[in-house]
């Protein structure tokens, strides 16, 4: 005979932390009943009836009972979540990844979580997920090693790198040089006093980086290349404001504006405003990244980057943590091309020009 709980006895219950045989003795059933309701396989003729069903769920929550997931992972082999450790959260770049990916992973039953932690091994080290994408993760040796490890371990994994070759785990590749070109052939079309606003690390890296077009194309066509018309920031979008500022405020400022990431080129954009100059008219402006933000600002932000990024390496993430079996380690590589709009040219934007193939 299954005893029924007096209000009182329900009331301290709730005091206490539910557990799954409190659900099970509420709705008088069994433990394994309940573990069955919440295991999704209820249903079906060995499975548990529907108004059974919904008896559990109605004493899960009048209980405020959540179902141990530690457990359930032990037990499936699953955690059905994605995590993300992206190195700068702010940059409309990152935003765009998280957004497509919750996105995706919503569409799954998935969860999203994004790793606040700077240390992305120690954080995967301790939590488990099904697939983790990790950007921003460097090339030295140490990096290396610790990505072998964490997919030694059975941790799928997703990198961003334009530089890694898939080992254990997959890469995605998208290499911004060719369409940092692009953007310099673009701007040179029309102007040859273009400045740069670029972040401090490519101006002091000794690898090609996105300042690297800047100087190459400025050489190649005889131009002077003015010191006080390169800019940098330190990867925060008040930084790059502050130094588009300072860009746009000499009596001889450059009458286009290479900018190597799209939110630099939106804080270059809102700079000329400020100074009461006309985009493009006074001033043209170029981006980098091809993010959404770039058709949310006035005029539209022309930009280079790849096609439909986002969604697409949305869905091989997402897909990743979906694979009941993991398949062999792949390169993703996403070529990019030219998207004008009414930061350079007041017309009506062209169709995407594609990005030349580097030598």
């Amino acid at each position: 005979m299954t005893h029924v709980q007096e209000p009182d006895e329900r009331a301290a219950a709730r005091r206490r932390r539910p557990t799954l045989r409190m659900v099970a003795e509420l709705a008088g059933v069994s433990t394994a009943t309940v573990s069955y309701v919440f295991s999704g396989r209820n249903g079906g003729d060995s499975g548990v009836a529907e108004p059974t069903a919904k008896r559990v769920l109605e004493a899960a929550e009048q209980l405020n009972y959540r179902p141990n997931r530690a457990a359930r992972t032990m037990r499936t082999g699953r955690s059905d979540t994605v995590q993300l450790s992206l190195h700068m959260l702010s940059d409309p770049w990152s935003l765009a990844v998280a957004a497509a990916v919750n996105e995706e992973a919503n569409r799954h039953g998935l969860t999203t979580l994004i790793l606040a932690d700077g240390d992305w091994y120690a954080a995967l080290d301790r939590v488990e997920s099904d697939v983790a994408y990790l950007d921003g993760v460097g090339t030295t040796d140490d990096a290396r090693r610790k990505l072998r490890e964490l997919a030694r371990r059975g941790q799928r994994l997703v990198v961003f790198s334009e530089t890694l070759e898939p080992d254990g785990y997959d890469v995605i590749r998208s290499d911004a040089l060719p369409g940092c070109y692009l953007a310099m052939d673009h701007l040179l079309e029309r102007h040859t006093a273009v400045g740069c606003l670029v972040a401090e690390g490519a101006v002091r890296s000794p690898e090609p980086s996105r300042y690297t077009p800047y100087l190459e194309r400025m050489r190649e066509r005889g131009l002077p290349i003015d010191p006080a018309h390169t800019a940098t920031y330190a990867e925060t979008q008040a930084s790059a404001f502050t130094a588009a500022v300072e860009l746009l405020s000499q009596e001889h400022r450059p009458t286009a504006v290479y900018a190597t990431t799209d939110f630099a080129a939106i804080a270059a954009i809102n700079a000329a405003h400020m100074l009461g100059l006309r985009v493009p008219h006074d001033v043209a402006v170029i981006g980098v990244g091809n993010t959404p933000d770039a058709q949310a600002v006035a005029p539209t932000l022309t930009t280079v980057g790849p096609t439909d990024f986002y969604e697409r390496q949305a869905e091989i993430i997402v897909g990743r943590a979906l694979e009941p079996e993991a398949d062999e380690p792949r390169l993703h590589d996403f070529a990019w091309s030219l998207f004008p709009g009414g930061s350079t040219d007041l017309d009506s934007p062209a169709r995407a020009a594609r990005a030349p193939e580097l030598p």
